[in-house]
């Protein structure tokens, strides 16, 4: 079954509001088996309104418009609809009385304009509204359906879930089940190529996507049940991490920090963070995720070179002759948040986020990170690319999202266990020795 979104509001296309429905039931229709091709947006306009009804019926099964129920003239979705339908409109005594109950219990009187709401397109099925007063409906004609529901998500979701869905259930014998697998440290082209022959698969599905300096894989099955979609993408994602490796760091999961503090609390490890370009994301980004308080030790947000000094003990001769912006004293912070916290690994980050260079011979979006265990001292060079206008929180996220990873990737290699009077030296792993 292919399925059509259509979105109404003139506030939806001049940006006063964003359209979180469509992602809502995008989702939802997705776990139903049901295909969503096509989704648009139109404002409050019979005219442009009826042109998608007309589009939208002429490729798709199912047409789910969210929207214009309200009482006011410009809300206009079930009369065209109705319209389009060739519906009558008719009072529904049932959903008139809810929306007079509903200004009863408030104690205010019921406008005119109200009983718009009321009115129903003729052998439609109605769906109460139990968060408002625009109920919405269902109207089939041709073996097709037009869904319509309000607009604000309070009243929508729970009218899609309680009625809609029901109803969809019974017309659908398919899920289409997906799972994102989240890679760092790669490009979006340089994965892809990695992975190309298994991008042809058909189902299920390998699709590439690229976000804010990560790139990750959806991979989708379509089948009878969840159990059948996942027993087709088991053998695909084996695959995938045989060839993928390390860059991935979880699957399903929302973000690098989620998988880094994992890791932490699994092997009962500890981290503080000194930052001075990133001004405590690291440790806010942490912070963030449940249980952290396991993991976490402290940060410090070394912003000045004062402080580089005075609290964690970077030497004035590094930052007078290399700069703040500089691998020696990315390390010496990184040594000195972990001595002054006695955290198991000290991570640090210093860099230009821009949106201009304090030195001509530093590019915006130079970064330097460090993580070190005390014995152990890992470095890397960190070239955004981003400057200009609008480059800072870019080079303040993905800065922060590297430091991350990194910490990652060192605790993947720190050793569970270490017998007494074993020096950590002999471990091979991402650390550079100091």
């Amino acid at each position: 079954m292919n399925c059509e979104l259509i979105s109404v509001g003139t506030e939806i296309l001049l940006g006063d509001i964003v359209n979180t429905n469509a992602h809502f039931l995008s989702r939802q229709l997705a776990e139903l088996g049901i295909n969503v091709l096509f989704q648009c947006t139109v404002g409050d306009n019979k005219g442009r309104l009826l042109t998608a009804l007309d589009t939208a019926f002429g490729r798709s099964d199912l047409i789910i418009l969210t929207g214009g129920l309200g009482p006011t003239p410009d809300d206009m979705t079930k009369e065209v609809c109705a319209e389009f339908m060739g519906k009558e409109l008719v009072l529904h005594g049932p959903s008139l009385k809810k929306i007079e109950d509903f200004f009863a219990l408030k104690k205010i009187a019921m406008p005119e304009s109200n009983k718009k709401q009321a009115l129903m397109p003729e052998a439609s099925i109605i769906l109460e509204n139990a968060n408002g007063t625009a109920p919405g409906c269902i109207m089939e004609k041709d073996e097709k359906a037009v869904i319509i529901l309000p607009g604000p998500p309070k009243e929508m979701i729970p009218m899609f879930l309680d009625g809609v869905r029901p109803y969809l259930k019974k017309l659908s014998h398919e899920t289409i089940f997906s799972h994102n697998i989240r890679t760092f440290g790669i490009g979006e082209s340089a994965m892809t190529e990695l992975v190309s022959d298994l991008l042809e698969s058909e189902n299920p599905t390998v699709a590439p996507y690229a976000k804010n300096g990560e790139a990750l894989l959806r991979v989708t099955a379509k089948a009878g049940s969840k159990k059948e979609a996942e027993a087709l993408l088991t053998p695909l994602i084996g695959e995938i991490k045989k060839r993928l490796g390390s860059y991935i760091y979880g699957i399903d999961l929302e973000s690098v920090e989620e998988a880094a503090v994992a890791l932490l609390k699994e092997k009962k490890l500890t981290v503080a963070f000194a930052e001075s370009c990133t001004g405590g994301l690291c440790a806010k980004r942490v912070t963030d995720i449940s249980g952290a308080s396991s993991v976490f030790h402290c940060g410090v947000v070394s912003y000045s070179n004062e402080i580089k000094h005075k609290l964690l003990g970077v030497s004035e001769e590094s930052l007078e002759k290399h700069g703040a912006v500089s691998a020696l004293v990315a390390a010496e912070m990184a040594l000195g948040v972990k001595k002054l916290s006695g955290a198991d690994f000290g991570v640090s980050v210093t860099g230009m986020a821009g949106p201009e260079s304090d030195d001509p011979r530093i590019p915006v979006g130079t970064i330097f990170i460090a993580v070190t265990d005390g014995d152990r001292l890992y470095l890397k060079k960190l070239a955004t690319g981003h400057s200009g206008k609008d480059c800072r929180d870019y080079n303040k996220f993905v800065s922060a999202s590297n430091a991350l990873n990194e910490l990652r990737l060192c605790a993947l290699s720190y050793p569970e266990k270490r017998s007494e009077g074993t020096d950590i030296r002999e471990f091979t792993g991402s650390f550079k020795e100091l």
